[in-house]
């Protein structure tokens, strides 16, 4: 691409420059003075401005720059060089500025007309026809290549006539400089001189890296395979995302051609150049929950606040309300999306907030709806299932792209932040089982392929679902009834057992509720929470639970947890494999977020005999009760906290624990 630097323009291009500049300088002074009083000049430096007030300001500019960006935005970059300038005038005189050259204009879309489905269609939707334009697209990183330097201009002096020119590389064909075929002076009679010679130090290099957005899988309709499209970054915007981000890229579409590979047929690929680029990920955790959603969960929790457990099982009853009963496998649930917080200790070990939950049970016991409801419960979420999962698909894939090797992201990385839910945990193999160890414990996927050696973060919840091999015995530990190893089942805080045991009285009233649901839907009241809890409240309050309480344990709590997790190590010989400290982890986990389910600030002895059930209704054989937890036949009790009062007394009588508490209870009561 041969560009010449002409002297005489069309007004109309000198009233936009002059436009452009006076915007800069109207409503950008700051940026502008922060770039000249800085002191490196050979940076490229962003400048952010928002296309809403270009709009409101310029609509003109704002229309050009839209319909042309390739020819606009460039002069956009001209005129921050002017704004600097006019800016550099009003700076104290004692302050060391430098104006700079390579200063590039980020236009941010957010709140304006940009947002509409036109300029801003799923990648699956893009075309022709949305070629030079200003185009947004949102999309998952799922592959990031490295960071390369290209040469963005090159200056060649004609031989004959002395005329200097520069010349810039053309995307198409790989970001080739040729040079020109006659020369390109603009003065009045025609030098037709073909032969030119590169000018010394006069090559500009710019950043570049090359990553591939994916559409994210849930917003496709059924059947609908996600679509991937290239995205270039260059200078400021390079190494600022990671395999696994969640992207809103604005740009210009062009193509490329694919590369010259043996019996593949050329095509020209589209290509998105990156002009601005929102990371998102920070978005999808802190979601904007409106002051008055809050006080409605503050009021609902001041009408609880005699019988707070009956409160919580208002809440409970929103998750999966299709399915009947399965109180203890709604409450797992909960906890483990909302999760406990994360500790780091003085040394920098960093021990996961994260709660992962396994079922197990047989053939039609709703394990599969309450991975699908958790999912849409998620920010973030990826399903899989575990015959179609290879160790490669659920951590990283390295692929070749070009004659060079890439990693490619997969479910466990795409989901950090979130959470991955993984059907049919059985039918994975053994192999492709011991990958996510790490991922579950330390939170990291270390890869070592084809030459790249790294580290990736997966900060993620695992919800997994598995039935047990043939019939369920009992009388055996869970690794033999499910084959998974005692290692993997460790690092999973609850594991509920749901066995159909046919009992004609739990069919009858199953039966029931399931053809009531079919006769007549109810129409959900948002508003009054007391009665049921919608899905999209469900998710606000879970997101706001999160992100608003840092539970401490009292003392109270603390003796509790520790008299269970000593006990347990005397008794249980049988689960072995359960029994490890990564158990008092997930009492202290559980009972975190059991206190943020309460709305409390404060982890309690209630927060920690509801923990201990939890992990007693996953132990198939017991230290405190002396029955097979099956969670299938557990139901909304009428009168929760009268039954947990009997609860509290049965544990702290098994712990030992009732005449200290009874002393505890009576100085308080005294106070």
């Amino acid at each position: 691409m041969y560009l010449t630097e002409t002297t005489s323009s069309s007004s109309s291009d000198d009233e936009t420059f002059k436009n452009m500049v006076s915007f800069l300088v109207d409503n950008y002074s700051d940026q502008l003075h922060s770039l000249i009083l800085s002191p490196d000049s050979r940076l490229h430096y962003p400048l952010f401005i928002d296309f809403a007030e270009l709009l409101n300001d310029y609509p003109n500019v704002a229309m050009l720059v839209f319909s042309n960006p390739s020819y606009y935005l460039p002069k956009f970059d001209y005129a921050t060089v002017s704004a600097q300038r006019l800016v550099m005038k009003d700076c104290e005189a004692g302050s060391v500025s430098i104006i700079k050259d390579n200063v590039h204009v980020r236009i941010n879309i957010l709140g304006s007309p940009l947002e509409s489905p036109e300029s801003y269609p799923s990648i699956g939707k893009v075309r022709v026809k949305h070629r030079n334009i200003l185009l947004t697209l949102k999309g998952t990183v799922i592959r990031s290549g490295g960071i390369k330097t290209i040469e963005g201009e090159r200056k060649y002096e004609c031989k004959k006539c002395k005329y200097v020119f520069p010349v810039y590389p053309e995307l198409e064909t790989g970001n080739m400089i040729k040079p020109p075929l006659a020369c390109l002076s603009d003065q009045s009679y025609e030098c037709e001189g073909n032969k030119f010679v590169p000018v010394e130090n006069s090559t500009k290099f710019h950043d570049y890296q090359d990553i591939k957005i994916q559409e994210s899988a849930q917003l496709l309709g059924v059947g609908a395979i996600p679509r991937s499209i290239r995205v270039i970054l260059q200078n400021d915007l390079v190494d600022i995302v990671k395999a696994g981000d969640d992207v809103i890229v604005t740009g210009v579409l062009t193509a490329k051609w694919s590369p010259d590979l043996k019996d593949v047929r050329c095509d020209l690929d589209p290509v998105l150049v990156a002009n601005h680029v929102r990371w998102t990920n920070e978005l999808k955790s802190d979601l904007d929950i409106p002051e008055d959603i809050v006080i409605k969960f503050k009021k609902f929790w001041d009408k609880f606040k005699d019988t707070p457990l009956e409160g919580r099982n208002a809440i409970l009853k929103g998750i999966c309300p299709q399915v009947f009963g399965l109180f203890t496998v709604k409450l797992a649930v909960a906890l483990t999306l909302i999760g406990g917080v994360q500790h780091i200790d003085n040394s920098g070990t960093k021990i996961r907030g994260e709660s992962h939950l396994l079922l197990v049970g047989d053939p039609g016991t709703g394990k599969s709806q309450f991975l699908k409801f958790a999912a849409k419960l998620s920010n973030r979420a990826v399903i899989t299932t575990g015959l179609g999962s290879t160790s490669a698909g659920l951590t990283v894939t390295a692929v070749k792209d070009g004659g060079e090797w890439m990693l490619e992201a997969g479910a466990l990385v795409l989901a950090d932040g979130g959470l991955c839910c993984i059907d049919e945990f059985d039918s994975m193999r053994e192999h492709d089982r011991a990958t996510i160890h790490e991922a579950m414990e330390q939170q990291t996927i270390s890869v070592a392929k084809a030459g790249l050696v790294t580290t990736l973060s997966t900060r993620t919840i695992v919800f997994g679902a598995t039935n047990p091999k043939g019939q369920y015995d009992p009388n055996q530990p869970l690794s033999v009834n499910t084959t998974l190893s005692g290692p993997l089942l460790s690092r999973f805080d609850i594991v509920l057992v749901l066995l159909d045991t046919k009992n004609p009285e739990w069919d009858k009233v199953v039966s029931s509720h399931i053809l009531a649901e079919e006769q007549h839907h109810k129409i959900e009241n948002v508003e009054d929470l007391t009665s049921s809890w919608s899905l999209t409240m469900l998710k606000k309050y879970i997101n706001f639970v999160k992100g608003y309480f840092k539970p401490v344990l009292t003392k109270d709590a603390e003796r509790v947890i520790s008299s269970y997790y000593q006990l347990q190590r005397r008794c249980g010989t049988q689960n072995a494999a359960r029994i490890t400290v990564r158990m008092l982890e997930s009492l202290i986990r559980l009972a975190q977020a059991h206190a943020r389910l309460m709305f409390k600030n404060e982890v309690t002895r209630l927060d920690a005999i509801t923990a201990i059930l939890c992990i007693e209704t996953s132990m198939t054989t017991s230290a405190i009760v002396d029955s097979v937890g099956n969670a299938l036949h557990s139901n909304f009790s009428e009168n929760p906290d009268t039954e947990y009062a009997k609860q509290e007394k049965f544990i702290l009588e098994k712990l030992r624990l009732v005449d200290e508490f009874a002393i505890i209870d009576s100085i308080d009561g005294v106070v």
